[in-house]
């Protein structure tokens, strides 16, 4: 099956275009097929892909308690696959990201600073009643299971073992987590946000 250029009639094989990739044609011509991607609003909740221009941004939404898959090494052909096979948006800063590839979830992130980043997510994909601060390894993005103190105990300081009673660790990488005064830091930043 061939895809013709809609400019010229150049013709193209179509498995040139898997995963919404397109191409330049000797035009200059964009040439492609639309992904059949099934919308990430359709699923129950709202996973991410972040590329390489947006690890602070990811690690902020792992601590808010979303899914956002991060790779600083990740091509931009890989994130695409990454997406459309585990359901994720994309969120780059990359402008051509989404004229090289017709998939259906890519977001373009406009603001600059982690912040305003952050607040523009939140709004653009309506997360605030979404948002469960310290439930995700920000290191590694798992979710975050419940240790009893017996069980933190030489895994944290001293000081903080003695001040809290709740711990939540990563199966995966092993880090232990606890609500200390970071914690209020990060949800009175995320009230501020969601104000905004």
């Amino acid at each position: 099956m061939a895809v013709p250029c809609e400019r010229c009639g150049r013709e193209y094989d179509v498995a040139l275009f898997e995963f919404g990739r397109t191409i330049s044609c000797t035009c200059g011509n964009r040439v492609g097929i639309a992904a059949r991607v099934r919308r990430v609003r359709d699923s129950k909740a709202t996973r991410f892909a972040a590329d390489a221009m947006l690890g602070r941004l990811a690690r902020w939404l792992r601590l808010l308690g979303f899914d956002c898959s991060f790779d600083p090494a990740i091509t931009d052909e890989e994130i695409v696959r990454l997406a459309v096979s585990d359901c994720r948006t994309v969120l780059t800063r990359d402008r051509r990201l989404p004229e090289e590839w017709w998939i259906a979830e890519i977001y373009v992130v406009r603001e600059e600073e982690v912040r305003k980043q952050l607040a523009e997510v939140i709004r653009r994909f309506d997360l605030a009643a979404s948002i469960r601060v310290l439930t995700r390894c920000n290191a590694c993005n798992r979710s975050l299971n419940r240790i009893t103190r017996a069980d933190a105990s030489g895994r944290v300081p001293p000081r903080v073992l003695e001040l809290n009673d709740e711990f939540s660790e990563c199966r995966d990488c092993g880090r232990v987590y606890w609500e200390g005064s970071h914690a209020a830091r990060i949800r009175t930043l995320v009230e501020e946000l969601v104000a905004a």
